[in-house]
C-alpha cells in the first residue's frame, strides 16, 4: 500500500517560505527577554542590538543548530510500558495541559474549575485508549497560582501512569517540577536517560522569546528533557494576513527558539510546534476551527519536516461550543489533514472553543475522534489474499460471505468497530433506546469510566515524598 500523503506546498515554497525566514532573522531578528540567553547568542555570532534587545541570527548558526538538535525522543509514564513517542511516525494525543473555565457535565455551563475537576480528567485521561499524554485539563483556582504548576505535576503523575503535561510557570516553579519527575524517576541521571516530561516554549507573536518561557528551557534542558517550541501567531493580529507571511514568521520564531536550545545544550531533541491561526475579522477573536487552520497546519508538518523534526500541530479543534455539527466539520477535518499529512503530536484534546473552557465529554468524543483518524491513516493491504478472489468464486454469485473463514480472519482488522460514542443502529432501535446524541452518549461513556476505573495507584512512599516536594514548594513560593 502506498502512503496517503497531503501536502500544500510544493518543494519550490517551502525552500521560498525557508528563504523568507532567514532573511526575518538575519534582518529583523528576534526579541529576547533574557540577559544570558542574549549573551549566548552573541557568543555564537549573532548581531545584537543591546538597547532593543534585538539578536539578529546569521544563517549558518541556524543552520548549525537545526543539524545539532535531536529529532527523535520518547516521554515515559511511571508506567514503564507507556510511552510517547516523536519521530517515529506515532499519533501522539494530549490532553489539554490546563484551561481556568470548565464545562460542566450536568448543566453544560462554563465555570471555574476545581481540584475535582482535575482528578476527574486526570483518571479519565489515563482510561482514554487513544490519549498518549494525560494533560491536567483543568487550572483550579484552589491551587494557589505562584506554585499551581508544581500541585498540578503532583496530582499527574499520582493520578495516571502515562506521560503527563501541564503548564510551567517560570524558571523558580520549573526546578519544583523538574523534582517531582526526578522523584519518580528514580533520580537524576534516571531523568535524563528516560524523560518524563518537555518543556514548552511559546515565543510571543510577533518576533519575541519571553523571559519566563526561557527560563523553563533553561530549567529543563540543564536536566535532559526535551522542548516543544509552538509560537501561535495569528494572521491579521500578530502576523501578515497572508498565510504565506504567517508561516515565514512562525517559522522564523519556531527556529529561533531552536537556536536557543541548542546553544544552552547542544542535541537537546525538539518537536517543532507549527501551531498558527488566524484572526476572525467579523469578531477579532483567535479562530480555531476555520479552515485556514487546516491548511496552515498541513504547511507546518511540511517545514518541519524540511528540516527534519517531530511537528506538533493544533487541531482537531473548534469555534464552537457544543457537540453540533460545527465542531464535527471543524474538529474532523483539520485532524484528518494534519495526520494524512505525517503530524507527530495533535493537541489539545478535551478543549471547547478558542480556550474557552475544557469539559469530559470533549476529551472522551476527541479520543474517539483519534481512533477513527488512526483507521483512515492505517489504509489497507491489497494483495493475493485480500483480494479475495478465491472466496469471492467459492460463495458465487447468490451466496454470503458472513459465515466464511475468511470473513473470520480478516474482519477485526479490516473494519474499525465503532465504539460506544457512534450509533449505526436502525432507526427503531435508536428511537427505542431515547433518540441519543453523540453527546448524550459520549457523557454517558464519561460517567461509566469514572464510576469503575481505578488507575494503579503510585506506591506510598514515592507518594509521600512526591508530597513532600509540593510543601516545599509552598513554603517557597506560596
Amino acid at each position: 500500500m502506498a502512503d496517503i500523503h497531503v501536502e500544500i506546498l510544493s518543494e519550490r515554497e517551502v525552500q521560498a517560505i525557508h528563504d523568507a525566514t532567514v532573511l526575518i532573522l538575519r534582518d529583523t531578528g528576534i526579541m529576547v527577554h533574557h540577559d544570558e540567553v542574549l549573551k549566548l547568542l552573541a557568543e555564537a555570532g549573532a548581531q545584537l542590538d543591546h538597547h532593543g534587545k534585538i539578536a539578529r541570527l546569521p544563517e549558518q548558526l541556524i543552520m548549525d543548530c537545526i543539524a545539532l538538535a535531536g529529532k527523535q525522543y520518547v516521554l515515559h509514564g511511571r508506567d514503564r510500558d507507556r510511552t510517547a513517542r516523536f519521530g517515529f511516525g506515532d499519533l501522539v494525543l494530549m490532553s489539554s495541559p490546563g484551561q481556568k473555565a470548565w464545562i460542566d457535565s450536568d448543566t453544560g455551563e462554563l465555570r471555574p474549575a476545581t481540584m475535582q475537576d482535575l482528578r476527574d480528567a486526570i483518571c479519565l485521561g489515563d482510561a482514554l485508549p487513544n490519549i498518549t499524554i494525560v494533560g491536567s485539563m483543568a487550572q483550579p483556582e484552589e491551587a494557589p497560582e505562584t506554585y499551581r504548576d508544581v500541585v498540578l505535576t503532583a496530582e499527574l503523575v499520582k493520578g495516571t501512569g502515562k506521560p503527563t503535561r501541564t503548564w510551567v510557570y517560570n524558571g523558580r516553579t520549573a526546578r519544583y517540577v523538574l523534582e517531582v519527575y526526578r522523584t519518580v524517576a528514580g533520580g537524576d541521571a534516571a531523568l535524563r536517560e528516560r524523560p518524563m516530561v518537555e518543556a514548552f516554549l511559546e515565543p510571543i507573536s510577533p518576533l519575541q522569546l519571553p523571559r519566563d518561557g526561557l527560563e523553563v528551557v533553561i530549567e529543563f534542558v540543564r536536566a535532559g528533557q526535551p522542548v516543544s517550541i509552538g509560537p501561535m501567531a495569528m494572521a491579521s493580529g500578530t502576523a501578515p494576513t497572508t498565510l504565506a507571511g504567517t508561516l515565514a514568521q512562525e517559522n522564523a520564531e519556531i527556529l529561533a527558539g531552536v537556536v536557543v536550545t541548542q546553544l544552552l545544550a547542544p542535541g537537546t531533541p525538539v518537536t517543532y510546534g507549527g501551531i498558527p491561526h488566524i484572526m476572525d475579522p467579523r469578531t477579532s477573536i483567535c479562530s480555531f476551527g476555520s479552515p485556514e487552520q487546516a491548511l496552515m497546519a498541513v504547511a507546518m508538518v511540511q517545514m518541519g519536516r524540511f528540516y527534519g523534526f517531530p511537528v506538533y500541530i493544533n487541531v482537531g479543534l473548534t469555534d464552537s461550543k457544543v457537540l453540533d455539527v460545527q465542531a464535527g466539520i471543524e474538529k474532523g477535518s483539520t485532524i484528518i489533514l494534519g495526520a494524512l499529512a505525517g503530524a507527530d503530536m495533535f493537541g489539545h484534546a478535551g478543549i471547547c472553543g478558542t480556550d474557552h473552557g475544557a469539559g469530559l465529554a470533549w476529551l472522551a468524543l476527541d479520543d474517539t475522534m483519534m481512533a477513527y483518524v488512526k483507521r483512515i491513516v492505517r489504509g489497507f493491504e491489497v494483495n493475493a489474499d485480500t483480494l479475495a478472489t478465491e472466496v469471492i468464486s467459492a460463495v458465487g454469485p447468490t451466496g454470503s460471505y458472513l459465515a466464511e473463514e475468511h470473513t473470520v480472519k480478516h474482519f477485526r482488522h479490516e473494519l474499525w468497530l465503532a465504539g460506544h460514542a457512534w450509533t449505526r443502529q436502525a432507526w427503531h432501535s435508536w428511537e427505542t433506546e431515547g433518540r441519543n446524541s453523540m453527546s448524550d452518549r459520549v457523557l454517558e461513556q464519561v460517567n461509566h469510566i469514572l464510576a469503575r476505573h481505578n488507575p494503579e495507584p503510585m506506591d506510598e512512599s514515592l507518594a509521600r515524598e512526591v508530597d513532600r516536594i509540593v510543601e516545599c514548594a509552598e513554603h517557597e513560593l506560596g
